[in-house]
């Protein structure tokens, strides 16, 4: 049975249709806007599996190059590791979903979306949030939704749904919602400082058009009454239960009080030893459910120590930051850096300048284009006292660095101010409480140490919530077990001025707006607290860059001329590049970066580039190098490629007989062209020099 349904969004079709792809799957779905489709599938194993405490979801988000008529790059021309892009958008997919799976629902399951068509205007990762929620409705698998995506940007004042390619570059703002027809799930965006009453104006307009596309949801799931897979609990004596909580709930409440994260979770590490000890027929049978219990209970006592006695982890009050400690200038050799602490996190951040050859080439579906800013993020194990294999970049790294990368965007000078690309890199050296957020103000503070000519610096903070019936507790700050046993991770990065990116990731239905207010609120205190930090260690960059790095000196050259400045097979280039031991780098317009430590380097390549563009000018002085002597006179070249010919009664000012005995061949010197003649030819003349330098001589005595 083939089911399509439609409605307008934001002035284009939106549709859906089930039931002619992929039927195998548990349950699938295409959504199509404008000519952008997407297929998404949802699949789960029959059985649970029983060797994990935590629910397998996995979400793949891959775009088909044949979507946009295109053949893969590379040596085997297909498809291979997921994009940047891709992962980000598998994220987006999986963090409003991955809240809305019942509890005890341990099936292995699968959500993937294949972008198959792209208009390169309308993006596919909305639509692949969508066509989740209507796979997993209409399949057997247990699912709390619908739920559906937009993205909000801003043109002039005016909020525009789902916006195009282009539309976003022109927008102060981009917000990726996530949410279900009460309340938002997640938020994703970024933007030019914009106020906290803006971004609550644009999350209430997205909101209204999630309502009207999940109405749309309902008219396809209603069509199906799928039998969804029973979720069966495991088996476990009560009077079990009962006894652990009797051994344990002291123990953990007392526990909890350790202010330091590393004592407390060894204090519960030793709680669950003694259990073990205590409990030996029981850990044998069920080990894995005890464990749950014990993780249960310290969520409830932690819960209830904030909600009743209006205390922290770490003893800290609901609006209190930790200690901030800023360092700059701490590694020599790097073009800057700093090292940011937070309590128990702490970010090495670390900018290094580059050149153009530097950018990052990104080949999407919309096209290829460069990136001159990167911020590479990287969360060691050690960070967290553990022990694990050091592999690349995973999707949890992939999606912080984002984040921390478009907080600072914002601020950064444009490309033709600052000619250089620049990297970041933030290392994460202690972790308990956002990192991303401590990679957004290390890399503030590194950019400073640099002396990239930022406007100001960019603080970010995580804010978190405790909800229990009408009791709420926001928290400012939060620690990592905060986040995890808590409501809500909401990360808030910006400027004095305002709001330069947004993260926010639900995991209980019925947030109000009013709470989000609030929390936005608290989070822009917040943000000036840091920021004060921040100024006083450095508040504005400094006065050069580092001496180690590139300097940068850019000119333009005619388009006509380019050739000759690159020379045959390169050759003139390649001369002026070992001659002065720069970088040199011109692209089709003419523009032209010179690089090098070596400011005199520098200077001498772009010398050489000027004269081999000049144009050559009557009256002017010219040092020439002979090149061909003839009975007549000497050809001797003035520009490079530009020989003129050196009459021989123009060789001395007094009378030559023969032209050696003024000059030989290699021989350099002083010359002013005369004359450009109606054939174009140079016409050259030493003697004209002399004499002029002679009346300048008579002229000074």
């Amino acid at each position: 049975m083939i089911i399509k349904k439609e409605r307008d969004i934001g002035g284009k079709t939106l549709s859906i249709e089930t039931g002619k792809m992929a039927k195998q799957a548990n349950g699938s779905a295409v959504v199509r806007y404008g000519d952008t489709m997407v297929l998404v599938t949802a699949t789960c194993n029959k059985e649970p599996r029983e060797d994990v405490d935590f629910f397998p979801l996995s979400v793949e988000y891959q775009e088909k190059t044949y979507a946009a008529g295109k053949i893969p790059g590379g040596f085997f021309k297909r498809e291979g590791r997921p994009s940047e892009k891709e992962i980000l958008s598998a994220r987006l997919i999986d963090r409003p979903l991955r809240p809305l799976f019942p509890d005890g629902f341990k099936n292995e399951t699968q959500v993937v979306a294949f972008v198959l068509s792209s208009d390169r205007e309308n993006d596919g990762d909305v639509l692949g949030t969508l066509g989740a929620s209507v796979a997993l409705s209409i399949s057997d698998i247990p699912f709390e939704g619908p739920i559906a995506a937009v993205r909000v940007g801003r043109i002039a004042g005016e909020l525009i749904i789902n916006p195009t390619y282009s539309q976003t570059n022109e927008s102060d703002l981009e917000l990726i919602i996530a949410g279900t027809e009460d309340s938002i799930l997640m938020v994703e965006g970024e933007s030019r400082e914009v106020s906290e009453q803006d971004m609550i104006a644009a999350l209430k307009f997205g909101h209204q058009f999630i309502k009207e596309i999940i109405d749309l949801e309902k008219e396809i799931i209603q069509e199906f009454s799928p039998t969804k897979l029973e979720i069966v609990p495991p088996e476990i004596p009560q009077d079990l239960l009962q006894k652990v909580d009797e051994f344990a709930r002291k123990k953990i409440k007392k526990a909890i009080q350790e202010t330091d994260k590393k004592n407390r979770h060894e204090a519960l590490r030793e709680i669950l030893k003694e259990a073990e000890s205590t409990y030996p027929e029981e850990f044998e049978n069920y080990a894995s459910m005890i464990k749950e219990q014990l993780h249960q209970i310290e969520k409830e006592e932690m819960r209830s120590m904030i909600i009743n006695e209006s205390r922290r982890l770490d003893g800290r009050g609901m609006d209190d930051i930790r200690d901030i400690s800023c360092e700059t200038s701490i590694l020599p050799r790097a073009h800057g850096s700093a090292l940011f602490t937070r309590g128990q996190t702490q970010s090495l951040g670390v900018t290094t300048l580059g050149t153009k050859i530097d950018e990052q080439i990104v080949e999407t579906l919309e096209g290829e284009s460069s990136k001159s800013y990167m911020l590479h993020y990287n969360f060691p194990p050690f960070s967290v006292g553990e022990v694990r294999f050091f592999r690349g970049p995973g999707r949890r790294e992939i999606g912080h660095g984002n984040l921390a990368e478009r907080s600072l965007k914002t601020i950064l000078p444009s490309d033709e101010s600052f000619p250089y690309t620049i990297r970041i890199v933030s290392d994460i050296l202690e972790s308990n409480g956002s990192s991303s957020m401590a990679s957004v103000c290390s890399g503030s503070l590194c950019l400073m140490d640099a002396g990239v000519p930022v406007k100001c610096h960019v603080a970010g903070i995580a804010m978190g919530l405790i909800k229990e019936d009408k009791e709420v507790r926001i928290l400012t700050d939060i620690l990592g077990d905060e986040d995890h046993l808590g409501d809500m991770d909401f990360k808030v990065a910006g400027t004095r001025e305002g709001i330069t990116a947004f993260q926010m990731d639900i995991k209980i239905s019925g947030l109000s707006f009013e709470i989000m207010e609030e929390a936005l609120e608290k989070a822009h205190s917040a943000r000036l607290k840091i920021l004060d930090i921040m100024e006083s260690t450095i508040d504005k960059p400094k006065a050069d860059i580092s001496p180690y790095a590139p300097r940068i000196i850019t000119l333009m050259i005619p388009t006509d001329r380019i050739g000759e400045v690159i020379g045959p097979s390169g050759k003139v280039i390649r001369g002026i590049i070992e001659e002065t031991g720069v970088k040199i780098d011109i692209d089709d317009s003419g523009l032209t970066v010179i690089a090098s430590p070596d400011v005199e380097m520098a200077n001498l390549a772009k010398k050489r580039i000027e004269t081999i563009i000049e144009e050559p000018e009557t009256g002017k002085v010219y040092e020439a190098t002979v090149k061909r002597i003839m009975n007549f006179g000497a050809f001797a070249e003035f520009l490079p490629g530009k020989e003129g010919l050196i009459h021989i009664s123009e060789l001395d000012a007094s009378h030559v007989k023969t032209v050696t005995d003024v000059v030989k061949i290699g021989d350099k010197v002083h010359v002013i062209l005369k004359e450009i003649d109606r054939e174009g030819r140079y016409n050259l003349s030493r003697k004209a020099f002399l004499r002029r330098q002679q009346e300048q001589e008579e002229k000074k005595s």
